[in-house]
């Protein structure tokens, strides 16, 4: 019997070992998007026009913590997990991740395009993982885990998997799950006080594909639990709270730099809950007890699945599946 994390390069395809894994390879090519989809003119005059000197100090360091953050997840895809998960299905999935990951990529950098207008201020926003130190606390945390695997070539031993499972489940549950959640959150509350429809529509894709991802990593989690369940002791709980707490923490420092200038309708504790919360989730996800025992404090966030039906009749929603064929009435269930 084969497992998911077994040294080696499986090339088979039949019999499929991990059928979950090809479907969600599928259903990732009937979600596409380009970024050349979005436009931008509202958010300009918006940046100009409507907001205060403390919504725009917010809006840079997002735009500066993007222009970087799905970069060093695509290198770590690549450098670190494609060559541990053996199934040649999974890889097929991180193959097309690896390319949402660039379009993302593509999309803050048009952002900050737009956004940034003076190369210099552009070129500080790039460098935001060396000068930015609430940037950089969160840029080395991803570091930190990148670089525990880094020198792995081969997964032999139960510390290797233990090693490789840590390095996953940052990736789903701290990087996409904390680090992206947050900038998503303050993103939605731009678009609940009716501003930067641009950035909304194109963080309404990203967040999809996000949450595929995460889906994906958690999947791969559970089924080494399933295959090897001595792997997921004690120690290795411990280690994933220790390592959820020190991304909220993190996080939280970020919180208190974009917020520093005081934007009504958002606070820094109101973060860390929600920050908190989200954590609780990934931690049943994973099949842990909640640590936290908090509720949602950004009810612009409960409305997330609401905006997607209501953007249904724009140019093109985001929940949008190319090569839908045959005949569709509006009473069908999706």
């Amino acid at each position: 019997m084969s497992h998911l994390l077994d040294p080696g390069f499986e090339l088979t395809l039949r019999p499929m070992h991990y059928p979950q894994f090809y479907e969600m390879y599928r259903n990732a090519i009937k979600n596409t998007w380009t970024v050349e989809e979005i436009n931008f003119q509202i958010d300009i005059s918006d940046l100009h026009d409507k907001m205060s000197p403390a919504d725009r100090h917010l809006i840079h360091r997002l735009v500066a913590f993007f222009a970087t953050g799905d970069s060093i997840v695509s290198n770590n895809l690549v450098l670190n997990l494609y060559q541990h998960l053996n199934a040649p299905e999974a890889r097929m999935y991180l193959s097309r991740q690896l390319y949402e990951e660039a379009l993302h990529v593509q999309f803050y950098l048009t952002l900050l395009d737009n956004y940034l207008p003076d190369p210099n201020e552009r070129h500080k926003a790039f460098a935001a993982v060396n000068n930015i130190p609430s940037i950089k606390t969160k840029a080395d945390f991803c570091f930190k885990w990148i670089d525990s695997i880094h020198d792995l070539r081969r997964i032999e031993t139960r510390e290797h998997r233990k090693q490789f499972l840590l390095n996953q489940i940052c990736f789903a549950a701290c990087i996409e799950g904390l680090f992206f959640f947050a900038a998503f959150a303050y993103v939605y509350y731009f678009r609940s006080r009716g501003l930067l429809p641009g950035l909304a529509a194109g963080t309404n894709w990203v967040f999809r594909d996000e949450s595929c991802h995460m889906a994906f990593a958690f999947e791969t989690v559970q089924v080494i639990r399933e295959e090897e369940p001595e792997l997921f002791d004690a120690d290795l709980e411990e280690k994933i709270y220790a390592m959820l707490a020190e991304a909220i923490d993190c996080e939280t420092q970020f919180a208190e730099d974009v917020l520093a200038g005081g934007v009504a309708g958002i606070s820094t504790r109101e973060m860390r809950q929600y920050l908190e919360y989200c954590a609780d989730n990934h931690f049943q996800r994973l099949g842990m007890a909640k640590r936290y025992h908090v509720g949602n404090p950004l009810p612009f966030m409960e409305l997330q699945d609401v905006q997607e039906l209501t953007n249904f009749f724009e140019r093109r929603v985001s929940a949008y599946q190319v090569g839908v064929e045959g005949e569709v009435s509006f009473d069908m269930a999706f």
